[in-house]
């Protein structure tokens, strides 16, 4: 999968973090800094029902960044980068090939924690590999590749500390994808639900 268009929002992220903790290290003396950074990966299973119809089961991997330092009025709007593989555990009725690679980034806003609860929504573009075969084409390999879009939302619940799981569901929008039987023509909307385990870099700094 080639990953070099979302260089630039790794390295953006990289900086907004960098900037945050250098503003926690200027705070007065006995305050509590947080890292405004979280990473995680789960278990997902996706839905292909204008495809196959079928799902299929893969990874995820996710890297979230929370300011800190925000107006009140942005408070609980982060960023998200996200990576999925879909490849193994196909039903009989997908192709033995199909596989999806989705590298994605965006915005989602976690509504205020309620002690060990933190629903959010999210909002993502990306870019997409989906390798399938065509009887057309002699049955070889191909692939399509897309600028996806995706809609989604889910919820956190803290288990230990620092550690949450996370329930997260996901609409994608693989657009101008022409195969016949999607639904609308030329659309294909994987959907699905991923369960994993994040760990938030948020501990006591005093200087």
């Amino acid at each position: 999968m080639h990953l070099k268009p979302y260089l630039g929002l790794v390295l953006a992220l990289l900086f907004l973090c960098a900037a945050d903790r250098a503003f926690a290290q200027a705070a007065p003396a006995a305050t509590e800094a947080k890292s405004p950074l979280a990473i995680g990966a789960g278990l997902s299973g996706y839905n292909f029902s204008d495809y196959g119809p079928g799902h299929m089961l893969g990874g995820t991997l996710w890297i979230d960044y929370s300011p800190g330092q925000v107006p009140q009025l942005l408070r609980g709007i982060g960023l998200q980068i996200e990576a999925r593989d879909l490849s193994f555990d196909r039903s009989k009725t997908l192709e033995p090939n199909l596989r999806e690679d989705v590298a994605s980034g965006g915005v989602f806003y976690s509504w205020p924690r309620f002690r060990n609860i933190r629903p959010y929504a999210k909002y993502e573009m990306g870019f997409g590999n989906l390798d399938y075969r065509s009887g057309a084409a002699g049955h070889r390999r191909l692939n399509q590749t897309r600028t996806v879009t995706s809609l989604g939302g889910g919820v956190e619940l803290r288990a230990y500390r620092s550690l949450w799981v996370r329930a997260d569901y996901e609409y994608q929008f693989w657009p101008d994808f022409f195969f016949k039987g999607a639904k609308p023509i030329g659309q294909l909307n994987p959907q699905g639900f991923t369960v994993g385990v994040l760990y938030h870099f948020n501990r006591p700094h005093f200087r």
